[in-house]
């Protein structure tokens, strides 16, 4: 076995370092945040800048995919520099890219900026579970990566209604602006708190699909692949499904969607605990739960009580998936938890982007719950796979 780890039980820290872990949690709402603020500020993006709002909508799909290709390279191209340099990189380029399209005089500027923070989402979420396992002692990881997937419900929860909102008053360019005051407080606080990281790997490949010859690695990804194409198939839709099929008002159905967030808050600091000693159940349960409730939405359609409890169920565990597969990389990569952080943001990227795609056509072209359907049946194969990952841990062991 090699001895060139990105995770080493000798280099764990004495003294979990929990200011850098959250400082981190501010850097992953600021990125969220500024990755889904235009959805709601397209209308006035294409205005200003002379372009339709197909193209202004070319600023999300850029910034993913330039996640996804960051995520599949960084690995490799900083394997010799200091982690908290490399952090506090990203974190720079998350302010650039802020000051970039708060100015954008043109379509190209704009696109520059974005790709920018592109850059930045790949690569800080790709080293997240990586770093907060050096920060903190094994025991306090799965509550580590919770607080980080609480700042990203939040952002998630509340940057397209706050961009609404604040373009309202000072315009799109203000709403941009206002998150680069906090990315800057982020990264301060990241380069105060976070103590050095010299790089552990030696020697490895920056070729991130190798880990796919582990056959835990492999079984693990396709559930990870299958979990986020079917929660995306439903919940890109969520908002023509509240206002068509529930008869929901814009401002009732943007309660229900915070109310949403706000479970999903509270549901990945519940699974946290738990994650120790139920890792492989959770993520085996949760989207059986989640196919449950996609089925359900299908049936209650119509009844406004029901849609709203059943979307805060989804909300609650949901939200918390994510940390149950950010601790199963934490175990099973520990050897090699970066090219690996790499490797599961990029399926995830995919998986969102494939899910939102498939149920869209199905939202357009089909009846409205063929999409909900989808949903359902991936989340079950999602389930499955976590098993089928599950018996192929139990015998390794």
């Amino acid at each position: 076995m090699t001895t060139n780890l990105a995770y080493d039980k000798s280099q764990m820290r004495p003294v979990a370092a929990w200011g850098a872990v959250i400082s981190m949690a501010l850097s992953v709402a600021v990125l969220i945040a500024s990755e889904f603020m235009p959805v709601s500020l397209l209308t006035p993006i294409a205005s200003d800048l002379v372009m339709t709002e197909g193209q202004a909508g070319q600023a999300i799909s850029i910034s993913g995919l330039f996640a996804v290709i960051t995520s599949l390279v960084i690995a490799g191209i900083t394997r010799s520099t200091d982690r908290r340099a490399v952090l506090s990189s990203l974190s720079f380029l998350l302010v650039a890219s802020g000051c970039i399209v708060t100015f954008a005089p043109n379509y190209t500027a704009l696109m520059i900026g974005r790709a920018l923070l592109g850059i930045a989402i790949g690569g800080f979420w790709s080293m997240s579970t990586a770093i907060v396992m050096r920060l903190l002692p094994a025991s306090a990881v799965p509550k580590g990566l919770s607080i980080l997937n609480a700042g990203n419900a939040i952002a998630a929860t509340i940057s397209a209604p706050l961009g609404s909102f604040l373009s309202d008053y000072i315009g799109w360019r203000g709403a941009f602006f206002f998150v680069v005051p906090l990315a800057l407080i982020a990264l301060v606080w990241q380069w105060l708190s976070m103590p050095s990281l010299p790089p552990l790997q030696r020697g490895t490949t920056g070729n991130v699909f190798r880990l796919l010859k582990r056959r835990q690695v492999a079984i693990g990804m396709t559930a990870i692949l299958l979990l986020f194409m079917g929660q995306f198939a439903l919940f890109t839709y969520l908002r023509p499904f509240l206002e068509t099929v529930s008869g929901y008002s814009v401002s009732a159905l943007s309660l229900v969607l915070l109310l949403m967030g706000l479970a999903g808050v509270v549901g990945t600091w519940s699974f946290s605990s738990l994650l120790a000693t139920r890792l492989y159940s959770i993520v085996i349960g949760i989207p059986l739960v989640m196919a449950s409730i996609a089925a359900m939405l299908i049936a209650f359609g119509s009844v406004k009580f029901a849609v709203a409890a059943l979307l805060i169920a989804w909300g609650f565990f949901g939200t918390a998936a994510p940390v149950g597969w950010g601790t199963w990389l934490s175990r099973v990569l520990r050897d090699d938890a970066e090219a690996g952080g790499g490797l599961q943001v990029a399926v995830i990227q995919f998986a969102i982007t494939v899910g939102a795609a498939a149920g869209g056509l199905l939202f357009d072209w089909g009846r409205w719950w063929s999409s909900f359907a989808l949903a359902a049946v991936l989340l079950l194969g999602s389930s499955a796979a976590g098993w089928a990952a599950w018996r192929d841990w139990a015998r390794t062991e």
